[in-house]
């Protein structure tokens, strides 16, 4: 940690509202470390930009990271033709042309079929009976896991996502982790030994044409279900607070740029509020010293809130130029569920509410918050309709 500025943080209160330290560190020492979490984090967004390309230093490869020990070495922990070779084998799932050709009807469906429910309701949190389930329903089909409901795709999925941003060791957060992955492999298992199961789209199917072990498909479905869950699942209701907060909701409807919404929400709130790298070797930028095996976090959430590239950065506007925004990532690691988000959130998900609920509320503008600094999101959506 030699020769870098030290941050403090109250670990708790940077877990329900980051920004204040991130706008600090930013304007002070954009490069700074930071004690209760050990790790460096970097803040401005043009140093993540040029750092998350940097593999040979900046490495993905964490081998005592907590995503490795807790989920195996999938290929968000793997740089290079390892890396890249297990992205070319899911591409058929994941693909721009998969998103719209195939996906998108299917996410269609489900949507239908989740508000046909809600419409006979006259208030509830949508957190929950829509975002949650739609998210869940879809990420079954993606993955190929049919056998899981979706209250246990979002339960392991929120358990992954607890125990890879436990950072302070809690060790009841460590086994409640591992009882997730454990659910996941016996979900996984009992698909692919299934001998009447025919080939689709699906991520298991796409693997094991590719001929990846089991142990990279136990990897790379439970890389899938950690961030195809819970950040779908922020982003829909997040959005659609945003959409009621800010008074959005009859321009949407008129000039449906739901897809403005969904990434300037994004870039403001930041569902993805950080992604970890280990030094791969000694290695000095502007100013900062990093030594080989330290531990540093690339802060989404702060470079999509630097005031060096968004004007008002922590206000939200509709119409903000988001080219900048690196809420997907910036690198080769850029997000491989990108086009199925985007079909997911902005064709089906907020369209579909929107349309569906024309008299749709916030229940008390004040009492909407949010949690979470590594993943970010709405802690609950009352709404009324």
């Amino acid at each position: 940690m030699e020769n870098k500025p030290t941050h403090n943080i109250d670990v708790s209160k940077f877990k329900r509202n980051p920004y204040p330290d991130l706008q600090e560190m930013r304007s002070v020492n954009p490069i700074c470390f930071v004690p209760q979490l050990n790790a460096t984090m970097i803040c401005d967004r043009d140093s993540i930009y040029e750092c998350e390309k940097n593999i040979n230093v900046f490495s993905s490869v964490q081998p005592q990271g907590l995503m490795t020990i807790l989920m195996g070495q999938n290929m968000m922990r793997k740089d290079g033709k390892d890396h890249s070779k297990e992205r070319r084998t899911i591409f058929k799932t994941i693909s721009p042309k998969t998103s719209r050709d195939h996906w998108r009807d299917k996410f269609e469906a489900i949507a239908d079929n989740i508000i046909d429910k809600i419409k006979k309701l006259k208030s509830g949190d949508l957190l929950t009976l829509y975002a949650k389930e739609l998210s869940a329903e879809c990420l079954k089909l993606v993955t190929g896991l049919t056998n899981m409901t979706a209250a246990e795709m979002d339960r392991v999925s929120q358990g992954m996502i607890d125990g890879c941003s436990n950072y302070t060791g809690d060790n009841d957060i460590e086994k409640y982790c591992n009882n997730c992955t454990e659910s996941i492999d016996s979900h996984i298992n009992e698909i692919v030994g299934d001998t009447n199961r025919n080939s689709d789209f699906s991520m298991i199917s796409t693997m094991l044409e590719g001929n990846l072990s089991a142990d990279q498909i136990s990897a790379n479905i439970k890389l899938a279900i950690s961030g195809g869950q819970n950040e779908p699942r922020d982003a829909i209701a997040g959005c659609i607070w945003a959409a009621l907060n800010f008074g959005l909701k009859e321009h949407l409807l008129k000039k449906k740029n739901w897809d403005q919404l969904f990434n300037e929400y994004c870039r403001w709130m930041s569902p993805i509020g950080m992604s970890p790298r280990e030094i791969a070797k000694d290695y000095s930028y502007k100013n900062a010293f990093f030594k080989k095996g330290d531990r540093v976090f690339l802060m989404f959430s702060s470079a999509n809130r630097d005031e060096k590239v968004f004007t008002d950065a922590d206000d939200f506007v509709l119409e903000r130029d988001c080219s900048k925004s690196i809420h997907f990532g910036a690198g080769p690691h850029y997000c491989a569920g990108a086009s199925i988000a985007s079909t997911m959130i902005s064709l089906v998900a907020l369209p579909k509410l929107f349309l569906a609920l024309p008299k749709i509320r916030l229940v008390e503008k004040e009492k909407y918050d949010f949690d979470g600094w590594a993943f970010r999101g709405i802690t609950s959506l009352e709404c009324a309709w």
